[in-house]
């Protein structure tokens, strides 16, 4: 495969110029690993650029990209491709009249193909990826063997900590490819995402808003907290919300009702805990940004001091 530009570098361009960022090490690891013709598994929570960061390794290697959403309605038949019913009674079973699957597409093309998800998809097709990678090459029934292409690789993502709807990952998978864990990144990389991402605000408050997030995941009561999603949406709605009541972004109202949308339905809860997922966002706001401040409604719109609870 084409090699990357620069790999283990601070930031590399991603799709429509997205840049990765804190990700050198992973971008490195990754180029090495499809370099040496492994395939790999990213491994870790939502909201840590694995897609991005797949992207990004295709674009800058110059590679095919195919992508695969994995879930409970991924049959063998939408992964390898189906004979088209109307033109087999026309002309019969044979390459013409078969329609090609993602699966198909990328052993033919020597694409990266990308199976996100791959813990959410029946074990029937899992066990036809375990036989593409071990095999290099794929049987379908009627149609003969299509052979991996030399660029072939696949890449496959799961988050570990999601069990709903997920099946555990058999050893016979985990054996067969390389595995990049990716974490978090740090405070500084992930408000770096949030000012690439997010309309332009002060640079203090959304530092505290990327804080606000980081606390969710530690949070005693809180089983899986909020990516950096969360922070990116907090600054959007914030920004919009204060522009409709014609106060600043920084305003404390603005952030919390903001925060309460944004992290409400990302945040998990502790099995064993009591406490609504709102109450923790407000506690964790407080944490964060202080005690609601008093009637403010003299305050001045966007321009003026940026305090405003930050």
């Amino acid at each position: 495969m084409g090699s990357v530009t620069n790999p283990a570098g601070s930031a590399a361009a991603g799709p429509a110029g997205t840049p990765v960022v804190g990700r050198g090490r992973e971008v490195e690891l990754l180029v090495a690993a499809l370099e040496a013709g492994a395939h790999v598994v990213l491994e870790g929570p939502p909201g840590t650029g694995k897609t991005t960061l797949l992207r990004s390794v295709a674009e800058e290697a110059e590679l095919p990209f195919v992508f695969v959403e994995g879930n409970a309605e991924l049959t063998p038949a939408r992964l390898v491709g189906h004979f088209d019913p109307a033109q087999v009674l026309e002309r019969g079973y044979n390459p013409e009249t078969f329609v090609d699957g993602p699966l198909a597409e990328a052993l033919r093309s020597g694409a990266l193909l990308y199976v996100e998800e791959i813990n959410r998809i029946p074990e029937e097709t899992l066990n036809v990826l375990i036989t593409v990678m071990s095999e290099g090459e794929l049987h379908v029934p009627r149609l003969g063997r299509i052979t991996a292409h030399g660029g072939f690789r696949l890449v496959a993502a799961m988050n570990p900590f999601d069990a709903v709807g997920t099946a555990r990952i058999s050893s016979a998978v985990y054996d067969r490819v390389c595995r990049i864990a990716m974490g978090y990144q740090t405070a500084g990389d992930e408000t770096a995402v949030v000012a690439l991402r997010g309309p332009e605000v002060d640079e203090q408050w959304r530092a505290k808003v990327v804080s606000l997030v980081r606390r969710t995941r530690e949070h005693p009561d809180v089983h899986v907290g909020s990516s950096v999603r969360g922070a990116i949406d907090i600054v959007r709605i914030t920004t919009a919300l204060a522009a409709r009541r014609g106060r600043k972004t920084t305003d404390w109202r603005a952030g919390l009702d903001a925060a309460l949308v944004a992290l409400s339905g990302r945040i998990r809860l502790a099995e064993s805990g009591s406490r609504s997922a709102e109450d923790i966002v407000r506690e964790l706001y407080t944490a964060e940004f202080g005690q609601e401040p008093a009637d403010d409604a003299d305050e001045a719109p966007d321009g003026g001091d940026a305090s405003g609870g930050a």
